[in-house]
């Protein structure tokens, strides 16, 4: 489990920036200990521990990129075609007897060159005069040859520690001549939803009741980065019950993640038992929908609660809990991609804060992108996130888009 001290996330400021979040987290936070060896074949979605180098060059040997036919260059006529009677055949897999001086031999994609063959001419572009081969003018030496090692030497990192593996890394891995990986373990992670109002999705559901749906989206997108998660339902709003859950789960779990319960209000149960637990500091959150972002630690174990509104849960995951996540598995995970586009509405908003509006984007008459805004607004509407393709983001430092500005966006088909 992780131990940390119960002030890491201490912050002094009013509000704090998703910057100044994501700063504190790669000064604060440590990778989980513990790693395993795992077949290749079962590595996808598991965080490299260790670089792994290869243990042979790639390709192994030279050999032809096409079917054709080998040559040495320096029997190829400066000008003009060149005939050459042919020698020989070499197939994949095959051992190559020399290229006798003078002669042409048939190859075919993959085999080996043999000795003293440089370059290949692709068999389309080469005829045939009975036992001779008539190769034309203007190739370049060492074309159509895969050199040994070009693609990466052996003893070279072929994958770094931090990588999340991906089902082309596992390719790399295995074609370098690892049969197993070092991968870091799982992490465990405890997911909750508060609130006496919640029901869960297929019982009668009560005139002042709402079905949970925040844990079943968290629960998702946890599972795409391999998490293993432990899911503790719907914890009602009892301080003593929630104090209890709490520290039963940071003796099991690397993470603690909930929804709901964490802003000022007096029914907002999660904040004192947090406190009660262990140590809780309001992160405050400059950014739109979110700002009731809390972290803390208990018996050591990070806690993230995150606000009940569905649309800031997936906000605050997205660009606070998944780099945290990165951070606790060791893993390099790239920053989630922005691409420019033309917003196609406009919009004020108070500055300070980093806001997100969903839309969706078309191709406009140049071919560029349009971001076309969602028509209802609120960190409550579900069909938002379902009826969009993307977040644009509009920075701290902007109060008033016009429509035709830039503005940049995250689909969600790149945020992992």
């Amino acid at each position: 489990m992780a131990q940390l001290s119960d002030d890491c996330f201490a912050f002094g400021g009013p509000l704090m920036s998703v910057e100044e979040a994501l700063a504190l987290i790669g000064e604060r936070i440590a990778p989980v200990d513990g790693i395993e060896d795992v077949l290749v074949r079962s590595a996808e979605g598991r965080v490299l521990a260790r670089d792994v180098p290869a243990l042979v060059d790639l390709p192994p040997f030279d050999n032809s990129a096409v079917d054709g036919w080998a040559v040495r260059y320096d029997d190829l006529a400066r000008e003009g075609e060149t005939r050459l009677p042919a020698a020989g055949r070499v197939i994949a897999g095959s051992a190559a007897a020399a290229i006798p001086p003078g002669h042409a031999v048939r190859i075919f994609t993959g085999a080996l060159m043999p000795a003293g063959a440089d370059t290949v001419f692709m068999q389309e572009d080469v005829t045939l005069d009975g036992g001779t081969v008539v190769l034309p003018s203007g190739l370049k030496r060492g074309a159509n040859c895969r050199k040994a090692g070009e693609d990466i030497a052996r003893g070279a990192v072929a994958l770094p520690a931090g990588r999340l593996l991906r089902p082309q890394d596992l390719a790399l891995a295995a074609a370098v001549g690892h049969a197993s990986l070092p991968v870091r373990r799982p992490l465990r992670v405890a997911v909750f939803s508060t609130g006496n109002e919640l029901v869960e999705p297929g019982e009668p559901l009560p005139t002042a009741g709402i079905y949970d749906s925040n844990r079943f989206a968290l629960i998702a997108l946890l599972s795409r980065l391999g998490v293993a998660v432990s899911d503790l339902g719907v914890l009602r709003d009892e301080p003593e019950r929630l104090r209890e859950a709490l520290a039963a789960a940071s003796g099991e779990h690397d993470l603690i993640l909930t929804s709901g319960g964490v802003s000022t209000g007096e029914e907002d149960h999660v904040r004192a038992a947090v406190e009660a637990a262990g140590r809780l500091v309001f992160w405050r959150l400059a950014i739109k929908p979110g700002r009731p972002v809390a972290m803390g630690v208990i018996a050591g174990t990070p806690f993230v609660g995150l606000p009940g509104n569905p649309v800031a849960v997936y906000v605050t995951f997205t660009f606070v809990v998944r780099p945290l996540l990165a951070r606790l598995m060791g893993a390099e995970l790239p920053r989630p991609l922005a691409i420019p586009a033309r917003a196609a509405f406009a919009y004020r908003k108070k500055a300070g804060r980093r806001e997100f509006v969903r839309v969706s984007l078309r191709r406009g008459g140049d071919g560029t992108y349009e971001a076309v805004k969602y028509p209802r607004d609120g960190a409550g509407v579900l069909t938002s996130l379902t009826e969009t393709d993307s977040l644009a983001a509009l920075p701290e430092d902007m109060t008033d888009l016009a429509e035709g500005d830039r503005v940049d966006v995250y689909p969600y088909a790149l945020l992992g």
